[in-house]
């Protein structure tokens, strides 16, 4: 047997060695992970995450090319599902931020005013600081309109469960109870209320929605006052609710510029003087439904 020459032993090693880049035995060696420096880059037409089998990727199929779908199990990857919500602890959290920061602006629109408040001095009330009150709101106006539209969806539920219908089977004495107590009430515990409805310095925006839940409220009291005189002409009963109102609003500015005994006797005084009012007319309304005429 002849020996082979170099020429043809190295042509027989080249036919035998394994394809240049052909995967071993054991599969492609790589020099890193998909979340790794020197990972293998996102084949074109998978998304453009740059993370390989990334479901949120568009068009992507979620596993990398060649290999096994990844199970759902604890290898899942942790970032895998971008829409999961955020912990319901840490909204928590969040909410209770956003009532201590509308607590202290309260506070500080109540004892400066809203022009002269600033974000600064609300989050100094907080207790935070200016960087943490930015998280949540942008700017004073922003603070106002939260903390106003709050205390307007408070306003119209106190409101309605204190003018009902089923007043007018009260003697009026109770009946000025059961709708004065409540609105003061709301008025003494929220005294931010008038300053950003009544104040005339709050954002356009709040003052027209205080002007939409005044006339929701004065449709009521109308509606209450013509049940409880029924036999009164409709154009007497618009005057009667316009009076019922400025003596409301005047009373309640009376009653939050005092404190404790004094301003339970002003509430008084503002039932003594609603009483005084409404009761004779009242009698025209009994006297008229009797069929007498006008007293």
């Amino acid at each position: 047997m002849s020996e082979a020459g170099p020429e043809r032993i190295a042509a027989a090693g080249a036919e035998n060695a394994a394809p240049t880049g052909a995967p071993s035995p054991r599969g492609p060696e790589r020099s890193g992970t998909p979340d790794e420096p020197g990972a293998p880059a996102d084949p074109p037409g998978r998304g453009g995450s740059g993370r390989p089998g990334d479901p949120a990727a568009p068009g992507g199929s979620g596993t990398p090319t060649g290999s096994a779908p990844h199970s759902t199990g604890s290898s899942a990857r942790p970032d895998a599902d971008r829409s999961t919500p955020r912990p319901r602890r840490r909204q928590a959290r969040g909410e209770a931020r956003i009532a201590q920061l509308l607590a202290a602006a309260a506070d500080v629109f109540r004892t400066q005013g809203y022009t002269a408040a600033s974000t600064n001095a609300i989050a100094r009330e907080a207790g935070v600081s200016p960087g943490t009150l930015y998280q949540f709101f942008p700017n004073k106006e922003a603070i106002a309109v939260e903390l106003g539209d709050r205390l307007l969806h408070r306003w119209q539920e106190t409101y309605g469960e204190a003018i009902t219908q089923s007043h007018t089977e009260l003697a009026l004495d109770r009946m000025l109870d059961r709708a004065l107590d409540p609105l003061i009430a709301f008025n003494t515990e929220n005294p931010a209320f008038c300053v950003l409805m009544l104040g005339g310095e709050a954002p356009g925006r709040l003052t027209e929605k205080h002007d939409l839940v005044h006339d929701a409220m004065f449709t009521r009291v109308k509606a209450l006052l013509a049940g409880y005189l029924p036999e009164l002409p409709a154009a007497q009963i618009q005057r009667v609710a316009t009076m019922v109102f400025q003596l409301f609003k005047g009373g309640i500015d009376l009653i939050l510029a005092h404190e404790d005994e004094e301003r339970e006797a002003y509430a008084r005084e503002l039932k003594t003087v609603m009483f005084r009012y409404l009761r004779p007319l009242l009698d025209e309304a009994n006297h008229l439904s009797r069929g007498c005429g006008p007293a």
